[in-house]
């Protein structure tokens, strides 16, 4: 199929991109990689009057570290950030998802940014972003704001963003030696979108985790959300095998979970239980391998 009639014109700077939003309303719409936005005109599914193209605005792109803050352009590329030794030592479970999206044909174009805005639940980067404690900054005519990652995904491919907005960069805090991380997704095949995905990041004080624990999960219904229960049993805790199943059973129990034709609620809260102890299970096996190491 082919997208409905639409205006095209490059943005030649951010302060141009934002002029052109507010020129042309609410039905005009940034491309950046265009690997989910092209498929959804294509099937009508989105029908922008004007599409703005970004791809021209360099120093939107790019990984550098800021103090305790690792810090990514919106428009950096899936496959710069899954080669990048900055990315993997500052922020590893970036590291352990990014194999995950898609292929590597849509790694190679599609962006960061494009991805937490098209705000897919089933995308793996929104629910990276609430396990890291990611913070959006946008701008917009009025000037620059930061969003936190629980306050930006609204619901179903709806973010915090204004129409007129665009976002310029996400900062993530630095992991810490003590951190650990892990990912488990369930997907029919391969570089599918998942049924359930589970993102942990974990600070362990010895053998006892810490307050700093955060359980994200996604695939299930209108957005990502935080298992805080599952979270709160964890907390201050040796992680032993029944707790661990504990916690499991606590965020299959908590979180929304949505039925469609590819599962019904109550299978998709036991792939969310499998997830959670597989994601949390791999954390903690990384961290015992690390120390052995050391």
């Amino acid at each position: 199929m082919k997208p409905a009639p639409f205006q095209y014109v490059a943005a030649e700077s951010v302060e141009h991109a934002i002029a052109l939003l507010t020129e042309h309303g609410p039905n005009a719409k940034l491309i950046a990689g265009g690997q989910s936005l092209v498929p959804m005109m294509n099937f009508r599914l989105a029908r922008p009057d004007w599409l703005i193209d970004i791809n021209r605005i360099s120093n939107l792109a790019g990984i550098r570290v800021e103090g305790n803050t690792l810090r990514i352009g919106s428009m950096t590329r899936y496959a710069d950030l899954e080669a990048s030794d900055t990315v993997r030592r500052h922020a590893p479970l970036l590291g352990l998802i990014l194999p995950h999206i898609a292929h590597a044909a849509i790694r190679n174009r599609g962006t960061v940014g494009g991805s937490v805005c098209h705000a897919d639940p089933a995308a793996e980067m929104p629910v990276a972003m609430l396990a890291l404690d990611a913070v959006f900054e946008v701008r917009g005519p009025v000037g620059t704001r930061r969003i936190a990652a629980n306050d930006f995904f609204l619901g179903q491919m709806t973010t915090a963003i204004e129409a007129d907005e665009i976002l310029t960069a996400i900062d993530l805090p630095v992991a810490r030696a003590e951190d650990a991380a892990g990912f488990s997704e369930f997907a029919r095949r391969r570089g599918d979108f998942a049924l359930a995905s589970a993102a942990v990041v974990l600070r362990l004080a010895g053998d006892q985790l810490t307050d700093h624990v955060r359980i994200a999960v996604g695939g299930l219904s209108e957005r990502p959300m935080r298992a805080r229960g599952a979270e709160a049993l964890l907390a201050g805790w040796n992680a032993e095998p029944a707790l661990i199943e504990r916690a499991a059973r606590e965020a299959a129990n908590e979180v929304d979970a949505g039925s469609d034709l590819h599962a019904t609620e109550s299978y998709r809260r036991h792939l969310v239980q499998t997830q959670v102890k597989l994601a949390l299970t791999a954390a903690l096996e990384r961290t015992r391998l690390a120390g052995a190491k050391r």
